[in-house]
């Protein structure tokens, strides 16, 4: 999006959909026959929602102004709670008189309670618990609820993966935690979940293992992250040009991680910014 063309800043925002009215659903006014409207999710990590309120007016008014449809915005915080899940509000005042009032939906998952979303039947939810509201006592047992219900369900293996992906980057169990969740995953209860539990990390040091050298299990976590990269772009994004390809495979193990990161939100190729 281009704020004031031709010159203007360039804004990119997470996720814009354009919907129909169902068939047979009631109209929200009179003289609208097939209303078409648009859907704003934006995601936000930092911890204040401050600088993000009139962020998301802009977006609106940019949208609004291009399109001419009518514009749901939906802010989803990731660090930000405020009252779980509600309405947020922006003010502009001219002195001592409020002259814009826009309000956004929100969801807050710090705000949200953990246990409820971690075995429920919302799997984005599921995926998302571990930035919810969680006992500090069961936090590991949560994680490990959640991995079973995104193993048990029906989506194919690329979602599955994404998902647990999601789940275990925002876990932050420490390394107690962290061995208590692998003693409850070797119990029969959760025996479905190991084959998701095979992290690219796990892989690489089974590559590094198996070649007998300290260097080898470098290379075999490299290996593991770049392979699981170039699958998920591929997935994503289709056959691969032979210089993305290229790009990818100079990045390093860190960069790797953080790349199939992005590739959660990011739309197109050009958004990962690889030349950077």
């Amino acid at each position: 999006m281009f704020l004031a063309p031709p010159q203007g800043e360039k804004r990119q925002l997470d996720l814009v959909a354009r919907l129909k009215l169902r068939p047979g659903a009631p109209l929200p006014r009179e003289g609208v026959n097939d209303l078409a409207a648009l859907v704003h999710i934006e995601v936000e990590s930092r911890a204040s929602a401050s600088a993000f309120r009139p962020r998301m007016f802009d977006y609106y008014v940019q949208l609004r102004r291009e399109t001419g449809l009518a514009v749901l915005p939906i802010a989803l915080f990731l660090r930000v709670g405020l009252d779980g899940i509600g309405w947020d509000t922006y003010e502009e005042w001219f002195w001592e008189r409020p002259v814009v009032r826009f309000e956004y939906a929100y969801v807050g998952l710090p705000a949200l309670d953990a246990a409820a979303f971690a075995t429920g039947e919302n799997l984005p939810g599921v995926a998302l618990s571990a930035l919810m509201r969680r006992p500090a006592d069961r936090r590991y047992e949560l994680h490990a609820e959640g991995l079973k219900r995104i193993a048990a369900s029906r989506e194919n293996d690329f979602r599955r993966f994404l998902l647990a992906e999601c789940l275990e980057a925002y876990a932050e169990l420490d390394e107690a935690e962290t061995e208590r969740l692998r003693a409850l995953l070797q119990t029969d209860a959760y025996l479905e979940v190991e084959p998701l539990m095979k992290t690219t990390y796990e892989r690489g040091i089974e590559q590094g293992i198996e070649r007998g050298i300290e260097r080898g299990i470098e290379q075999g976590i490299e290996l593991g992250e770049l392979r699981s990269a170039l699958r998920l772009m591929k997935a994503k994004f289709g056959e691969l040009a032979p210089e993305v390809r290229q790009k990818i495979e100079t990045l390093s193990s860190e960069a790797l991680v953080q790349l199939q990161l992005d590739l959660l939100t990011v739309q197109s190729i050009e958004q990962l910014k690889l030349e950077e």
